[in-house]
């Protein structure tokens, strides 16, 4: 069984910002395969548990958009994970990343958390950064410097990036789905 997770903040006042990219992403991803979010108070999240025949996938896939906020996402993770018995090489988390260029995307298998605190949450519950993490890039240096890191990741996209947001997701779409074939 694989878990995807999106990490991002809950709350509207978060739609449409770059630390939200996560859930972006699995919004995107959930209308383009006409799924829906169920909520979980038990788990602390918005989930779905696909069954690999529905889906066109390898295994069952459960995907989540933890509830607390981005930098205790780890918490949701773990819940699952445990209740599951979710193999961390089969935890795949969707981030953004403000060190890579605007709409460029990264996979790695592993590795360090660089920076960004939904991984650091993650990676501190799950005792490990053995776990599958996709990049969403969202940098753009001169609106960063003007703003400051917090103010940019919890900053709406501008114009020119959300007109650019279809094609990332498009693509966000297609990688996720060969992870999970």
């Amino acid at each position: 069984m694989k878990l995807v997770v999106g990490l991002g903040n809950p709350g509207n006042q978060y739609n449409f910002t770059r630390h939200n990219s996560g859930f972006l992403a699995l919004d995107f991803y959930f209308k383009r395969k006409n799924l829906k979010w169920e909520s979980s108070p038990k788990f602390g999240a918005e989930w779905l548990k696909v069954r690999a025949a529905d889906f066109n996938a390898t295994e069952d896939v459960i995907f989540i958009k933890p509830q607390d906020f981005y930098n205790e996402s780890g918490r949701a993770v773990r819940a699952f994970q445990q209740y599951y018995k979710i193999a961390l090489d089969d935890i795949v988390a969707i981030c953004d990343d403000f060190n890579l260029e605007f709409g460029k995307l990264r996979f790695r298998e592993n590795g360090s958390a660089g920076g960004n605190n939904g991984l650091k949450s993650m990676i501190a519950e799950l005792h490990s950064d053995a776990f599958p993490r996709l990049r969403i890039g969202t940098g753009n240096g001169a609106l960063r410097a003007q703003l400051g890191d917090t103010d940019f990741v919890l900053g709406k996209f501008t114009p020119a990036e959300r007109e650019q947001l279809p094609t990332i997701l498009s693509a966000v779409e297609t990688r996720l789905d060969d992870i999970l074939s």
